[in-house]
């Protein structure tokens, strides 16, 4: 007879999840002292909300009276389109090609939830989706979903980095994973190819010299000194990824709604940046680049011309 581990793991990989994982809910105290020094150093840039919440954000207990288990899971999102090398058009990060992966992963997260609920009726929870105070990459590398690579993204053996985490913390006693060990070895590909110098030693990153988060989560102006490095990306950055050798592992995705929506692909900066308010919605309806609103991404399309005229 399975166990309750077991039947929750077999339930989770039906519903289209990649690998799933647990962790004992202990407190994270080596991660605590990694985020508090990286926040000293102003690395978070404007995203004020990494600050708030820090007790939750390093122990679930905060969350979960009495959490016991921390139920992780990974969705694979890779699809098998190239990125542009037309300098007359945006590049945009393969995750926002097609659906919102927030929508997709939690409402597949719900149903585990759910049938946790009917098989085990008085275990309470939370669940997250790269949402809410959590480290959620902390807590795929206890679970055993992969290691945090020097770029900080979490590499799975069998998927590469390409992947979508969620979370579940539970007050009930599960069999627990271990973690696994770290591969990227001497490899420095993803500092050697960050065009911003963002990946600023092993396992850190500064936030502020990040396409990603420039393109994604900054509000207000994008330094001109980092325009002439965006490389056409207008929303969020694949660079670190790309060149990454554990992504030459990438499978093909099985979940529909994540295959590239067709003007995501190669959108033009011309039109990107005129773009009215009624255009955008309805171009990017149930899209994660609503994210970053239509004056982000024409801003982010303007930053994109302007460093291909400092250059030219």
């Amino acid at each position: 007879m399975e166990t309750l581990t077991q039947r929750i793991k077999s339930h989770a990989l039906e519903l289209g999840f990649a690998k799933i994982g647990i962790a004992r809910a202990d407190a994270l105290t080596d991660e605590a002292k990694h985020l508090r020094e990286w926040l000293g150093r102003g690395y978070q840039g404007t995203m004020e909300w990494m600050e708030r919440n820090f007790e939750k954000r390093t122990d679930p207990c905060n969350i979960v009276p009495n959490a016991k288990s921390v139920l992780c899971v990974a969705m694979n999102y890779y699809t098998d389109t190239q990125h542009p090398v037309d300098p007359s058009v945006g590049r945009i990060s393969r995750y926002a090609w097609g659906d919102d992966y927030h929508i997709i992963v939690t409402n597949r997260l719900n149903e585990l939830f759910e049938y946790v609920k009917e098989i085990a009726p008085n275990v309470n929870g939370k669940l997250y989706v790269d949402t809410g105070p959590i480290i959620d990459k902390a807590w795929a590398a206890r679970a055993g979903i992969g290691w945090q690579g020097k770029h900080t993204n979490v590499i799975t053996k069998e998927y590469g980095s390409w992947v979508f985490l969620g979370e579940i913390i539970l007050d009930a006693e599960l069999e627990y994973d271990e973690p696994i060990a770290d591969f990227c070895g001497s490899c420095t590909a993803c500092l050697d190819a960050c065009p911003t110098g963002a990946i600023i030693e092993p396992y850190v990153l500064d936030s502020t010299k990040c396409i990603s988060y420039l393109t994604i989560e900054h509000r207000g102006e994008i330094d001109d000194k980092l325009k002439p490095h965006f490389e056409n990306w207008v929303y969020g950055c694949d660079i670190c990824q790309d060149v990454c050798p554990w992504n030459k592992f990438q499978q093909m995705t099985n979940e529909e709604t994540f295959q590239p929506r067709e003007l995501n692909i190669a959108p033009k900066l011309s039109e990107l940046v005129e773009i009215t308010q009624e255009e955008f919605t309805e171009r990017f309806r149930k899209s994660p680049i609503k994210r970053t609103k239509r004056e982000g991404l024409a801003r982010n399309a303007k930053a994109v011309l302007a460093g291909q005229e400092a250059t030219a």
